[in-house]
């Protein structure tokens, strides 16, 4: 790994902790406005889809299939996320299946040697944020998406990902310009739904490494440490029913029961009734049962 990615990674976990912490000040000085929270949200859901429909589910687990527009929108929302370029967060995601938390797992909060609170918290640690500093274990791109490393637009839109970091910087940004008419309301923009957007969502989708791979529930035969962790399943867009998702990776759904909320799921159930979405991988009752672990 070169000095400017781990600059580059660097930046990337840290500056939106800072701007975190700076929201926080602007709060205690004074009242955060409807727009500022909108702008927020609004980003936050876009890149958070692109990251859990458009990453994971469609390019990662073919879970569906979908037209060139719609994988092109959902590649770029993603980018905006500031996770890293498609081809490699796709990458990184398929080794992780293929070694999951055993030697060779990117991030898995399992693998290394030692016991005890001082070692589980090193592979919470690891698991979290200390994979991205260190090339080992990193995917090859050739090996692991060949398939997108063959396709021109997604060589297209990984090449591009600092310009969509940027422009995801740069949409916040006008529209608090647009609505105030200052700076002062742009960079306030930024802050909100750029920087302090990119934070949530960066320790969001890193507590899917860490915390369902060390705490929660299984209910499936899986030959690995998942868990589905409740309380992160809205917030991950449905991405915390991790557990189900390792026992049928290739499902378009990781939320397998009707208790079980899964705003991924339900977009890609929206596409499918508007015909933009086909092929929709579904683990039927029976298959869902054979695999269940007796209660």
């Amino acid at each position: 790994m070169s000095r400017a990615q781990k600059i580059g990674n660097l930046m990337g976990v840290f500056v939106p902790v800072g701007a975190f912490v700076a929201a926080l000040v602007l709060l205690w000085e004074r009242f955060v406005g409807p727009l500022d929270l909108a702008v927020m949200t609004a980003m936050y859901v876009a890149t958070g889809l692109g990251v859990t429909v458009g990453f994971h589910r469609l390019l990662t687990h073919r879970s569906f299939q979908t037209v060139g527009w719609v994988r092109a929108v959902f590649a770029v929302l993603g980018s905006m996320s500031v996770q890293g370029p498609v081809i490699h967060w796709v990458s990184d995601h398929r080794k992780h299946h293929a070694f999951t938390d055993e030697e060779g797992d990117p991030h898995s909060p399992h693998v290394g040697a030692g016991r005890g609170l001082r070692r589980a918290l090193a592979g919470l640690w690891h698991a979290h944020v200390g994979w991205l500093f260190s090339a080992a274990g990193r995917a090859e791109p050739q090996r692991y998406a060949r398939d997108l490393v063959a396709d021109p637009l997604m060589r297209g839109i990984s090449r591009l990902f600092p310009g969509w970091v940027a422009l995801g910087l740069a949409i916040p940004f006008a529209i608090g310009y647009a609505a105030t008419g200052s700076l002062r309301g742009g960079l306030i923009g930024l802050l909100w739904g750029g920087l302090v957007r990119i934070f949530l969502l960066h320790h969001v989708t890193f507590a899917i490494n860490s915390v369902c791979h060390f705490f929660g529930r299984r209910r499936f035969a899986t030959d690995d440490e998942s868990r589905n962790v409740f309380w992160l399943a809205v917030p991950s867009f449905g991405e915390a029913w991790h557990h189900n998702h390792h026992a049928f990776p290739t499902s378009a759904f990781h939320g397998l029961r009707r208790r079980e909320i899964d705003p991924g799921g339900l977009v890609i159930r929206g596409l499918e009734r508007l015909g933009l979405a086909w092929d929709v991988v579904r683990p039927s009752p029976e298959r869902q049962a054979e695999k269940a672990v007796a209660a």
